[in-house]
């Protein structure tokens, strides 16, 4: 199970969830304090802006994080949950949930995946450049994207709740 928040929600939805991995997708990442109960090796850091092209003075997503991000899901045992966030649990956070739901689901339809996040988060507004660099990884011909397409963007809020995916 995949649970999605913001970094105001992190050491209590790490807690509420049991989640043994995190995944840290924002600017700042310097700034995130690990919960206890994840060890070290299980929180992965990956700093980026919440930008959908390079802008100067700005860490646009690139390929590179992407694959930080699917080679560290991919070694997600699934034993206990992961906790993905973001800063405000919106865009970052939910375009990485919707990459690793596809990763780890190779079979599954990128709009089912799609209308499940929506319908867990009728905020979540996934960052458009992560989900294109993912579907490009994935090898998805494009079906990310026309999949977040199709569920449109997110109701307009300033910080996410916290919501969860399943896998399957």
């Amino acid at each position: 199970m995949i649970h999605v928040c913001s970094l105001a929600a992190l050491h209590e939805t790490v807690r509420l969830s049991g989640a043994s991995h995190v995944l840290t997708i924002m600017a700042n990442v310097e700034q995130v304090q690990r919960p206890p109960t994840i060890r070290p090796e299980n929180h992965l850091r990956v700093s980026v802006d919440d930008i959908t092209e390079q802008l100067p003075g700005f860490m646009a997503p690139n390929e590179d994080h992407v694959t930080q991000v699917l080679d560290f899901v991919r070694g997600w045992d699934r034993a206990a949950p992961l906790v993905i966030h973001c800063y405000a649990g919106i865009s970052r956070s939910t375009a990485s949930a919707f990459a690793t739901a596809c990763a780890l689901n190779p079979h599954r339809d990128e709009f089912d995946i799609a209308r499940a996040i929506r319908a867990a988060s009728p905020i979540a507004s996934p960052n458009r450049l992560i989900v294109s660099l993912a579907d490009r990884a994935l090898g998805r011909e494009g079906r990310m994207v026309r999949a977040l397409d199709a569920i449109g963007p997110g109701t307009m809020m300033v910080d996410g709740t916290p919501f969860r995916i399943e896998l399957d």
